[in-house]
């Protein structure tokens, strides 16, 4: 698995203009290749009267899924710069539409593949990433006396707890960078004089 991947920071679209022709990319975060998909069809149905629609998007971390269109256009020179764009800064369950208003100046091959790819570029740097990391979940479980002190020190040296639950015991959960958990378990052991017990999970991604 990738220890990490960066995806878009938010849905959005960023407009350039290209010897008249517009291009209109629309980007958005897309966990599952149907989330994609209907991204694509809503971009479509809004500009239904567009010259072109096309396509690129990638999903999971380690890119398994990655679909592009070129939707009329030359064959390469739109859907596979716009993809190859999105691999070459990392962008992962992400999904781009580039949807091109023709003025009526052709661009040839290599003006397309750049005006294209250049889109999906802009739009990224417009728009912004977010990197996510991978972690493994862990769930600690520690008596109430202790779990106070424990869960200021989480904080306080800004572990990732995602859920805090009060029962006989505490039962805190967090992410831990799988490096960290050796330190991590000698760390909890010192904390409460050995009482808490650590329970590693899967792995997930979050906010870097």
């Amino acid at each position: 698995m990738q220890d990490e991947y960066r995806t878009v920071a938010r849905a959005g679209v960023h407009e350039t203009e290209v010897n008249r022709s517009r291009f209109l990319c629309a980007l958005a975060p897309a966990a599952t290749e149907q989330e994609a998909q209907e991204f694509i069809a809503g971009v479509r149905k809004e500009h239904a009267d567009a010259t072109h629609n096309c396509y690129a998007y990638v999903i999971g971390a380690d890119a398994a899924i990655q679909k592009a269109s070129d939707d009329g256009e030359p064959g390469g020179t739109a859907g596979v710069p716009m993809l190859q764009m999105l691999l070459r800064r990392d962008v992962r369950y992400a999904v781009a539409v580039v949807t091109r208003y023709y003025g009526g100046v052709k661009l040839g091959a290599g003006g397309l593949i750049r005006a294209y790819g250049g889109a999906v570029g802009e739009a990224l740097d417009t728009l912004g990433t977010i990197t996510r990391k991978r972690f493994r979940l862990a769930t600690l479980t520690v008596d109430h006396q202790r779990a106070g002190k424990v869960q200021n020190e989480l904080r306080a040296t800004g572990r990732d707890v995602r859920d805090v639950r009060y029962a006989e015991a505490v039962t805190i959960e967090i992410g831990l960078p799988e490096a960290e958990v050796p330190d991590f378990r000698s760390w909890l052991a010192d904390a409460t004089a050995g009482t808490a017990r650590l329970e590693l999970g899967g792995e997930a991604y979050g906010d870097a």
